[in-house]
């Protein structure tokens, strides 16, 4: 076991400092492993000191296992107050939170995206107010005072058509999505001079901060945008990852084979006759043949005579003749 010291080691009382066994046995009753090496121990008042372990739990690299001990100005032997996980000087933190209306940065609004102003926003007054700037007030037009040289009539129309067909005109993809105009936003700054009809600049950072707009120009950070009322997000709803949807798989039908409707015996005899019963075919083959061709020979044959014999029927006539001669021969 390692022990590293601490400048405040000598006000601690021994029985807090010397606790070091029982802060690391509480550390193992816990079950979370990931104990490391001892780093120190830190007064926190004359009843209680804290013990630092490593903690090398994944995740979890320059974090510290931390070991409040207790034990009243009579006592013997300290008691475990508290364990807690923190960070160390080195460890990976997340940042610090920042409520939701307040996480949008310059630059962050997109084409269709609606973003309000802060209630009671400092840098919206009404327009019956003055500005406090002299040259608005005053309505002192620019004249070209202090200058050699003005910007003519050519040289503001072609700044007036780049501006109009820019990312700031009335056909950017923002503008076609805003709920409104530049022209009636309390953000819009009208520039000086005969270009003031139709441009001015925008105040507002979270747009189009300090560039030439349109008056027909738009984005969602309008000074009028609302957003709907509610708790939280107004965008999104809240997902519960805790929540579980159940679904009954359907049970596949049973197929069932049709019935084998039982075949009789007259049926049977029907079809041979060929009546209207099945059609199942009860002779052999080779005797339907032989029908057909003894058929056939009698409806050649003219009438008065006999029908020739085939040659597989007399064969064996043949045979019997050819014995009955044997038979007639007597020996010489």
């Amino acid at each position: 076991m390692s022990f590293v010291s601490s400048p405040e080691l000598d006000s601690i009382r021994p029985v807090l400092a010397d606790a070091v066994d029982l802060a690391r046995q509480a550390l193992l009753d816990l079950g979370e492993g990931g104990v490391g090496e001892y780093l120190g121990v830190t007064v926190e008042d004359a009843s209680a000191a804290t013990h630092r372990f490593v903690s090398d739990l994944e995740g979890y690299r320059g974090w510290q296992w931390a070991v409040v001990v207790a034990a009243p100005e009579d006592a013997d032997r300290a008691t475990v107050s508290e364990l807690v996980l923190l960070p160390g000087p080195n460890a990976l933190v997340a940042p610090s939170w920042v409520p939701w209306d307040e996480r949008i940065r310059p630059g962050d609004l997109g084409p269709g995206d609606l973003l309000s102003p802060r209630q009671d926003d400092p840098r919206l007054v009404p327009g019956y107010v003055s500005s406090g700037d002299p040259a608005v007030d005053d309505v002192a037009g620019e004249i070209g005072l202090g200058r050699t040289k003005v910007t003519s009539l050519e040289g503001r129309l072609d700044a007036a058509q780049r501006w109009h067909d820019g990312d700031f005109g009335p056909d950017a993809e923002m503008a076609k999505a805003a709920p409104s105009t530049c022209g009636l936003c309390g953000f819009y700054l009208p520039i000086a001079g005969s270009l003031s009809a139709a441009f001015g600049v925008c105040g507002n950072e979270f747009a189009a901060d300090g560039r030439v707009v349109h008056a027909e120009y738009g984005c969602g950070a309008h000074s009028d945008t609302e957003l709907p009322t509610g708790a939280g997000s107004p965008q999104f709803e809240p997902y519960d990852d805790a929540a579980l949807d159940v679904t009954v798989a359907p049970t596949p039908p049973v197929e069932t084979s049709p019935p084998v409707e039982a075949v009789s015996a007259d049926e049977t005899t029907d079809s041979v006759d060929g009546s209207d019963g099945p059609t199942e075919a009860t002779e052999a083959p080779a005797e339907a043949e032989a029908v057909q061709v003894e058929a056939v020979r009698e409806a050649e044959v003219p009438a008065g005579e006999t029908a020739p014999v085939s040659s597989e029927s007399a064969e064996p006539e043949a045979a019997d003749e050819t014995v009955h001669e044997e038979d007639s021969v007597s020996p010489s």
